[in-house]
């Protein structure tokens, strides 16, 4: 199949549309069918971790491993996430398809021995080996190679959460702060869908959530409307949300770049990873911020799902759950961060639902998406992954939360090789399109910090 720049002259139309639709369709197919895998995998994993508490204990032993085989094997493939999106932009050396194994072995044994990590990275990462892949393949130029990479994420990122639109946007979004690449559009938005039809096709499920204010009382009380009160504590609320996503985004680069400073050989980092993370576990004194912290067997400990109820209250479940994973994953363990993030959002809305007064279900969903919006710099498709999960009755909320919380985050995000395109906040100066690496390293020398290392 030849390619080029196809885009601008039939853009999945015209008399080679149905070619882009069929490489397009069977990719995402493909990355549908390894996500349903990763699920499943997770699902084993985690109940065998839930019967045999004793394996976390084994967790250094597993870093050791996960570190040596990326040490021996990995490569290019160790720049995860970020190898995907500097592609995006400068193709060259392409994403390697060993980074879908690695990825999976070594997300699936951090879950297995208790590492606080998720699977938006392990989602994302799978689908762009297998859209490097498919390049490689059918012998694609380098725009072609954009967009099938960018339709890869958004197949991996819907897939995984069951959020076709939202993996599109994402896919969008991600790349540069204040841009879209709107002619990916089509392509993207084909993919998630039919990485989720084929994720759905094949068994895999996704967690429901419900949030019952407003759903409860009988029309017309039921039907949206604007409470100026409760969108002023909306307000509040994200604010905070954004000082947090910030927060669990600056502690992780500025621990991964000291650790890889003090330690050189880099099997060894995970292992000491794990016994931090044991003496974390001690010191909290349950089992709650291990792995995804989407349930838990135990029904009074803190997970996703009880946030959305307030019979119980965990009011600092939140900064235990973003310590528990910064360690996780700045000490080299894989997996990503966005399921924390959602535990560490939903936690801290649950937090402060009682003393604000407000609905604990709502700000839950607030916090879950809004915390994911300032770390990752995508306020849209965090929006629309919230009305995915949650309905559209308070995508007012949703929206005001998410894109708050964003304004509040500055420069800051989980991903450093994000361009930034428009400042944040607008009335900022920054060089047009410098990455987040290169941005958080020229701000470090101006400030006259004594690590003025390039962040990794």
């Amino acid at each position: 199949m030849k390619s080029g720049t196809w885009l601008s002259r039939t853009y999945l139309f015209g008399s080679r549309g149905l070619s882009w639709i069929l490489l397009l369709s069977t990719m995402a197919g493909a990355i549908g069918s390894a996500s349903a895998f990763f699920l499943w995998c997770l699902d084993v994993v985690t109940a065998l971790r839930w019967a045999h508490p004793w394996l976390l204990f084994g967790l250094p032993v597993a870093g050791l491993l996960i570190g040596w085989i990326y040490h021996r094997l990995g490569q290019s493939a160790e720049g995860g996430n970020n190898l995907i999106l500097e592609q995006i932009h400068t193709p060259g050396g392409g994403v390697p398809a060993r980074m879908a194994p690695l990825i999976l072995v070594g997300t699936v044994v951090t879950h297995l021995f208790g590492g606080s990590a998720g699977r938006e990275g392990t989602a994302v990462q799978m689908g762009g080996s297998i859209a490097g892949t498919f390049s490689r393949l059918f012998r694609l130029k380098h725009e072609s190679q954009r967009i099938l990479l960018m339709a890869g994420m958004a197949a991996g990122f819907g897939a995984v959460f069951g959020t076709p639109l939202a993996g599109a946007i994402f896919a969008l979004e991600v790349l540069t702060i204040g841009k879209i690449r709107y002619e990916a559009l089509l392509p993207c938005l084909l993919a998630a869908i039919v990485g989720d039809w084929t994720c759905q096709l094949w068994g895999a499920h996704h967690t429901h959530y419900r949030i019952d204010y407003l759903a409860t009382l009988e029309p017309p009380a039921n039907y949206f409307h604007l409470d100026p009160v409760l969108f002023l504590k909306v307000v509040g609320a994200a604010v905070v949300f954004g000082w947090v996503s910030r927060g669990f985004s600056g502690l992780l680069h500025a621990l991964q770049r000291q650790i890889r400073r003090w330690i050189s050989w880099a099997p060894i980092r995970p292992m000491l990873g794990g016994i931090v993370v044991i003496g974390l576990y001690w010191l909290a004194g349950t089992s709650a911020y291990l792995g995804l912290g989407v349930n838990h067997p135990d029904p009074d400990q803190p997970s996703i799902v009880r946030f959305f109820n307030d019979t119980h209250y965990h009011g600092w479940a939140w900064l235990w759950k973003l310590g528990f994973t910064v360690m996780t994953l700045a000490f080299g363990f894989k997996g990503g961060e966005v399921t924390p993030l959602f535990f560490i959002g939903a936690g801290l809305g649950h937090a402060l639902a009682g003393p604000l007064g407000v609905p604990t279900d709502l700000f839950a969903a607030l916090g879950f998406v809004a915390v994911f919006a300032g770390a990752s710099n995508t306020p849209l498709a965090s929006t629309l992954m919230g009305i995915e999960l949650f309905g559209a009755t308070h995508s007012v909320y949703l929206a005001t939360a998410c894109f708050v919380a964003y304004l509040s985050s500055g420069h800051s995000g989980i991903y450093l090789s994000q361009r930034i395109a428009v400042p944040n906040p607008p009335n900022g100066e920054v060089p047009n399109e410098i990455s987040l690496r290169d941005f958080t390293y020229r701000s470090a020398s101006n400030k006259g910090s004594s690590d003025t290392s390039p962040p990794s």
